[in-house]
């Protein structure tokens, strides 16, 4: 039985941020150059989160330990996982036109030597509100199910004004548990309605679909499971340089096979985040709006 004290955030810094066009994972965005991560950490040690793991890329490695450990130091136990191309991956699937790691699921499974009680997954950069972490923590500290969780945002909540978004769309049976989860690549805006865009033509989407933003709890038996289906991905996949392999990808295979639960916690009343260079502004002002009404302080550390 999982130590219901102890309570890890494993942060997904290792995107390369080509809409951005920059390292926004450490791009400062708080009214004393706080990083969206400053936040999370923040919330996350607020909800009583014993530890950290952050998951990056390897040139950015040096960057993230001297900005993050030095301020972390004696509020959270701290460690770093690289995601490169052939973390986890089978020789025999290797692929040399592959550029970049197979994505948020095999981001989780990068950190599977490293984590060994319950967990939160996010995104670096992401600002989730405080009550998600409280929320997730809550449901660790008291769950006897053994389900895994997630915390559900609405999806009109949840989308860019400059331009389309990824969004994991979900749906619950009467119970609160997830019943699937598709990640719809291209979602946009087109007047009032909701649109995703695939392949077999425009979906209109319902705005108060639950959604994922890679805001999950799981217990640690995930990462034996997510190997087995990763190894699945890969036979058919492998020769596909941009299959990526995402979460909701992983808790859809668990729901169905009859692998796990996944229970939507709410918390998840506030959302915002940067996908192009253009969010920066705003994303700076609804923080300055949280600081100015007491939520934070000017200078977090």
């Amino acid at each position: 039985m999982e130590n219901k004290k102890d309570l890890t955030l494993l942060v997904l810094a290792a995107g390369m941020g080509s809409r951005y066009g920059g390292i926004k994972q450490i791009d400062g965005f708080g009214p004393s150059g706080e990083t969206i991560m400053d936040y999370s950490l923040y919330d996350a040690i607020r909800a009583g989160f014993t530890k950290v793991v952050f998951i990056v890329r390897e040139e950015i490695l040096q960057t993230v330990k001297e900005r993050f450990e030095p301020k972390l130091k004696g509020k959270l136990k701290v460690d770093f996982v690289i995601q490169a191309l052939d973390t986890f991956v089978p020789k025999e699937f290797a692929s040399n036109e592959r550029t970049k790691p197979w994505g948020t699921s095999h981001a989780v499974l990068c950190a599977k030597n490293a984590i060994n009680e319950p967990f939160a997954v996010i995104n670096a950069d992401d600002f989730y509100g405080r009550s998600a972490f409280q929320s997730l923590a809550d449901y660790f500290r008291t769950d006897t199910s053994g389900a895994h969780a997630m915390v559900g945002y609405t999806l009109k909540n949840v989308l860019s004004e400059h331009g389309s978004v990824s969004r994991g769309c979900g749906e619950q049976d009467a119970n609160g548990y997830l019943t699937s989860v598709v990640e719809r690549t291209t979602i946009v805006k087109e007047g009032n309605k909701i649109i995703a865009k695939e392949k077999e033509g425009d979906i209109e989407m319902n705005p108060e679909t639950p959604t994922s933003m890679n805001f999950w709890g799981f217990y640690p038996d995930i990462f034996t499971i997510t190997e087995k289906m990763f190894y699945d991905f890969l036979k058919e996949n492998s020769n596909n340089p941009k299959a990526e392999f995402f979460i909701p990808l992983v808790g859809n295979k668990l729901i169905k096979e009859g692998k796990g639960k996944v229970k939507i916690l709410k918390g998840g009343d506030i959302w915002f985040g940067v996908t192009y260079k253009e969010d920066k502004e705003a994303v700076s002002a609804k923080i300055l709006e949280l600081v100015n009404a007491g939520e934070y302080p000017k200078q977090l550390w």
